[in-house]
């Protein structure tokens, strides 16, 4: 039996779900291809979103009209803003949430979207013809025919998982690998590799004695993923605890690491530098006496415990008895152990910044397969291959975000321009323009772009609009009314901060470090008056990015200005303009990086590792700059 889509997507992960809602709302028919529907958008590792960066990422998925902010909200346990003490390009939220009640909210989104159609089952194979895809077959022998394929797989490519000397093929624990995939993509010409990830521990809750450790509250402010969540609390907010290792630990684990496939040989392929296994940890760092470990809640009701920090796959035996030294776990009990995961991965300087392949049209790549590690870079991923698969499907131009537009834009050029060596994880550092691209202002920035693409529904647009003009009155106002210092002076010493000597413009009051619009409002009664007039559920999170623009004005403005002067190099398209090989003004590193990554701007060109400025120079002095 045949089945003819616009799009279909391989993989129902944190990838394969934005892809497949982000293609059907915009218009195109999708069906969804995954093997298991009770594992949908599974949380295989920690059940959690966001974190440094990666809540950046989340709220540019809710800025664009993607779903995973919305979900995390509803089923978030425990939420968090990390980095409080930074500056606001640092702020980044994050949640713990029901892993159960996760995977069902994405279900309900997936089977109430219109055009989207589910089917389970297992791809074996891809159709491509004159270097086109254009459908694949599946183990149940359907053949569904496509216009757009986008592949988000996962770790589920040949995965192969580790605990000590046991191997077992797999692509999470208790579920089969997806085989013959990687080879039915690789004979059409595209280049795959190998990588490793891990997992910890699944505690039993009543084995622990949470009293010998210390507790981690969440915070219940107004602070959350979604712009378009209208206040609703999170579900009960539970604890997470904190412990760490010890000496005892650290030598049964040292005594281990002959079995330990990392450090045996058992493992070749490199896993992630900044999310390594507990063996990893005591090898890298001999001298530390101890690291800290966090136990958190897999659920609203479950006993399961996830035990972050304690990646490993050093047999079971080793595991628990490494543990047991710890005061809290003597009397522990688990579920199932960790371990390490081999999969295969597709090197994405094969695929231009929409994320289709450069060798294969119309088959496009998002996730895990990328090279990438986290839901939060699938997601984000996932979004943008599903507005190009429809693109391509019904005609226009792809759809790219830059690297002064969102940290989605800096993940996508850094795997098509720089390529990975190992499982690529966001970070803040990896910005060059984090002023602009911070979590407050994402639906700035985005929700436009998504309303003129028709992702975004009137409703959103218009909220943010809302916002824009609330936000933009409040400056305004400061920048407008005049204090004079007899009725501000005592309020300006209570507040601890140096009376004035003469009359000022309130925005330069607001612009000293111990004043907020808050504190400062109560003072001020016209201010208050206009303040109270914001819609309530939203007045808090308006304030703060109207705030964030008074204080950094400065910041933001040169940041701007920056990334507008490199803007140019962005509009010098290169791609297929010129025979690498034969330009020998151009270094011999220049030369063979250039022709792999096929850069499509001088821009990209420049960020290519091994290019250097003078190779640039060359490269537009030929293009008549």
């Amino acid at each position: 039996m045949d089945f003819k889509y616009d799009v279909i997507v391989i993989g129902a992960g944190h990838a394969g779900c934005e892809a497949a809602v982000a293609a059907a709302n915009l218009g195109s028919k999708t069906c969804l291809i995954t093997m298991d529907m009770n594992k949908v958008a599974q949380m295989s590792c920690n059940p959690a979103v966001g974190g440094i960066a990666k809540g950046q990422i989340v709220r540019e998925i809710d800025a664009l009209g993607g779903y995973m902010g919305l979900i995390t909200d509803k089923t978030a346990i425990q939420f968090r803003l990390l980095n409080r003490s930074k500056g606001p390009a640092m702020w980044s939220p994050r949640a713990q949430c029901d892993r159960n009640k996760f995977i069902w909210a994405w279900r309900e989104v997936l089977e109430n979207t219109p055009n989207l159609s589910i089917w389970q089952d297992t791809v074996k194979e891809i159709i491509v013809e004159n270097g086109e895809i254009i459908g694949l077959t599946t183990f149940w022998d359907v053949t569904f025919y496509a216009k757009c394929v986008v592949i988000t797989a996962g770790t589920f490519l040949n995965g192969l998982m580790h605990v000590g000397k046991t191997q077992l093929p797999g692509g999470r624990m208790a579920e089969p690998p997806s085989l013959q995939l990687t080879e039915s993509i690789v004979k059409n010409g595209i280049r795959s590799g190998r990588m490793k990830t891990g997992t910890p521990v699944r505690i039993d809750g009543r084995s622990v004695d949470f009293e010998l450790m210390s507790t981690q509250d969440g915070e219940n402010d107004f602070h959350k993923f979604s712009f378009m969540n209208d206040g609703t609390q999170h579900l009960k907010q539970l604890q997470c605890w904190t412990c760490y290792t010890n000496e005892e630990v650290h030598q049964v684990l040292r005594e281990g690491l002959a079995e330990s496939p990392l450090f045996n040989g058992q493992i070749q392929s490199i896993g992630p530098r900044y999310c390594p296994s507990i063996e990893t940890k005591i090898v890298t760092f001999p001298d530390k006496e101890q690291h800290q470990l966090f136990l958190e809640p897999e659920g609203e009701t479950t006993q399961e415990l996830y035990l972050n920090g304690f990646s490993s796959s050093l047999p079971l035996e080793i595991q628990i008895a490494a543990l047991k030294k710890i005061p809290a776990f003597r009397n522990l009990e688990i579920y199932r152990p960790g371990y390490a995961i081999e999969y295969d991965f597709f090197d994405p300087t094969q695929l231009k910044h929409s994320l289709e392949s450069k060798v294969i049209k119309n088959l496009f790549f998002a996730g895990q397969v990328n090279g990438t590690t986290g839901y939060e870079e699938a997601g984000g991923q996932g979004l943008i291959a599903g507005i190009n698969a429809h693109i391509n499907c019904h005609g226009g131009e792809p759809f790219v975000l830059a690297r002064d537009e969102a940290y989605i834009g800096v993940l996508i050029d850094d795997l098509v321009t720089k390529g990975v060596d190992e499982p690529y994880r966001m970070f803040t550092s990896r910005a060059e323009y984090r002023i602009l691209l911070r979590m407050d202002d994402a639906d700035m920035r985005l929700t436009e772009k998504a309303w003129k693409l028709g992702l975004v529904k009137e409703d959103r647009y218009e909220l943010m609009k809302s916002k824009r003009e609330a936000i933009k009155r409040i400056i305004e106002f400061t920048k407008d009314y005049s204090i004079k210092t007899a009725l501000i002076n005592d309020a300006l010493e209570f507040l601890g901060t140096t009376p004035m000597k003469y009359g000022c413009k309130l925005i330069d009051l607001i612009n000293r470090p111990q004043i907020t619009i808050d504190n400062i409002a109560n003072y001020v009664p016209a201010f208050k008056q206009m303040l109270d007039e914001i819609e309530e559920n939203r007045k808090e999170e308006i304030i703060e990015a109207a705030e964030i623009q008074i204080k950094y004005q400065g910041y933001i403005e040169r940041e701007r200005m920056i990334a507008n002067k490199l803007a140019r190099l962005e509009t010098i398209k290169i791609r297929g303009k010129f025979d690498y090989d034969s330009i020998h003004s151009l270094s011999t590193e220049a030369r063979q990086k250039l022709i792999k990554v096929d850069p499509e701007t001088i821009a990209q060109a420049s960020r290519i590792p091994g290019v250097s400025p003078s190779d640039i120079n060359v490269l537009l002095v030929l293009s008549g700059r």
